[in-house]
């Protein structure tokens, strides 16, 4: 083996997000000979960013005093929002809407599209971005710090062989790596392990969030309506609901977000999202309208007690991967940015990641998590009991004496025969898509068939022994994209991972009731192309 050619820089960055973005920008705007180094594992800036979204402007306003003078292609004035109770597939109550999902002075973007137009502002600061690289594994000094990280060769067979166009990754080295990853990085969960960084925190709770964007008959869309519900077609036990953005151009996006810690060992996001699309409160909205794209992402849910300890030897945490979402905003994008800001001015003041945890943990980020950081954990007790204690928190301003704690979402589903399957009043639905694999073209998903598969499943005798009897195989359930199936041939039962299907979610990393999946970065560039979501 070749010794890896190298690059170096002042800093790395992984991941082109919200986070990534707004930290490259600040840090050469205050210190512009900095050389600033952005991976992306998509293949363009944007294309594997997927969320709501309605962003709080303040952020951007700081970071960008101009920005409005040439804004995102997707970027419409929040006009009024109604909250919805759906009592059942064919009745809904209009509520209150809660305090903190108020809109006014917010912004519906399509977040890929924001990252796609702050990529370029970057850019012109003398920021490096690379899309289509992905950091496959952390480089470490000899000192046992961070030093940057190493790109994935590319070119390698599904069976190890070099192809033609093999090319061996190259390690990009760093005194600084700032990991903004998003949700459930590949290189942020294993620091966090190899670090303990978790070690006196609750651990991270997630949701899977499913988007589509549809273009609708001329003049049905309300541009700045944003509608959210809960109930219908969740259970009472299982935390989620849904959003209706109305965008230009008569284009609407519709989402569906259910909580990771649901029991029902049976229980079908996908189609669960489907079946909301038929409600019939929204069903004659999308009907006779195209879904123009489509896709799936797990979204952290933990908020402030599952926190982890945000710094490392030779890196640090920052957005999402750090776990800054305010779930009952249904907001991350405002935390993102402000976190993303606030470590350029640590490290460009420090020149070293010590410190950025006390930094974090004391600015208004961290102040605004802990003020609601009762209200996600409070479903757990169903939906009746949450509401009440929303209620009470949002009231009280999160000055409440205790702290509800949170468990594992792999933890909670519970085995067959100890569950008994509720009565979700699920109906005939005739809207597209007929099914995943239709939903996962809308995805613009693309993988080499021949690379290593880079879902990882190191005890497969388990998927054909204890999960069929124990959860018969929820993994080809939770998927959104049909990866997993149990095939029977004349060899018996097996294990079947169709990779060349995922969106990179991450839900099977993070619900699988054994830790027997681990996700990995394929190859640079693969996966989902998304399109405005």
């Amino acid at each position: 083996m070749s010794e890896r050619e190298a690059m170096e820089y002042d800093v790395v960055v992984v991941g082109a997000g919200p986070a990534g973005l707004a930290f490259a920008i600040r840090a050469k705007q205050i210190k512009p000979d900095l050389r600033v180094c952005v991976i992306e594992k998509a293949s363009t800036v944007g294309a594997q960013i997927l969320s709501g979204a309605v962003i709080e402007p303040e952020p951007l306003n700081e970071l960008l005093p101009e920005w409005g003078k040439n804004p995102p292609p997707i970027c419409v004035p929040a006009a009024h929002d109604e909250f919805w109770w759906l009592r059942d597939a064919t009745r809904a109550t209009r509520l209150p809407t809660p305090p903190q999902m108020h809109n006014r002075g917010n912004f519906i973007v399509s977040l890929g599209a924001l990252c796609a137009w702050l990529a370029p502002q970057a850019e012109a600061l003398g920021v490096e971005i690379y899309p289509g690289f992905a950091a496959a594994e952390p480089f470490f000094n000899t000192d046992g710090s961070v030093g940057g990280v190493r790109i994935g060769d590319m070119g390698v067979a599904k069976d190890g062989s070099h192809k033609s166009g093999y090319t061996q990754g190259i390690d990009i080295k760093a005194p600084v790596t700032v990991l903004a990853e998003g949700c459930r990085g590949s290189l942020t969960k294993q620091l966090i392990a190899k670090y303990k960084l978790d070690a006196n925190s609750d651990p991270q709770t997630f949701g899977i969030g499913i988007k589509e964007l549809w273009q609708l008959p001329a003049g049905r869309a309300e541009p700045g309506k944003i509608v959210h519900s809960v109930g219908w077609p969740l259970d009472d036990c299982t935390y989620g609901g849904s959003f209706l953005y109305h965008l230009d151009k008569d284009r609407v996006a519709i989402g569906f977000v259910a909580g990771l810690d649901y029991d029902d060992p049976d229980f079908k996001p996908w189609e669960a999202f489907q079946q909301l699309k038929n409600h019939a409160r929204i069903k004659p909205l999308l009907e006779g309208g195209t879904i123009l794209s489509a896709g799936a992402r797990a979204i952290v849910e933990g908020g402030y007690q599952s926190l982890p300890k945000c710094e490392m030897p030779g890196a640090i945490l920052i957005g999402d991967c750090a776990g800054l979402v305010n779930v009952p905003k249904i907001k991350g994008t405002h935390q993102a940015m402000r976190s993303g800001m606030l470590a350029a001015e640590h490290i460009i003041a420090t020149n070293k990641p010590e410190g950025w945890d006390a930094k974090l943990r004391a600015s208004a980020v961290m102040k605004e998590l802990r003020r609601v950081r009762n209200i996600r954990p409070g479903f757990r007790k169903g939906f009746v009991v949450g509401m009440l204690n929303a209620g009470w928190e949002t009231v009280t301003a999160g000055f409440s004496p205790w702290t509800l704690r949170n468990h594992a979402d792999y933890s909670s589903l519970l085995k067959l025969g100890t569950f008994e399957e509720p009565k979700r009043g699920w109906i005939e639905r005739t809207l597209p898509p007929r099914d995943r694999l239709a939903s996962v073209y809308f995805a613009s998903t693309q993988h080499d068939e021949d690379q290593p598969i880079h879902l990882k499943v190191p005890d497969t005798s388990i998927c054909v022994g204890r999960c069929v009897t124990e959860y018969q195989n929820p993994c080809t359930r939770f998927c959104p994209a049909g990866v997993y199936e149990m095939v029977k041939d004349e060899n018996g039962l097996r294990l079947q991972i169709n990779a060349a299907n995922c969106v990179h979610c991450k839900t099977c990393d993070i619900k699988d009731p054994y830790e027997n999946i681990n996700w990995t970065t394929p190859e640079g560039g693969s996966g989902p192309n998304y399109q405005n979501l």
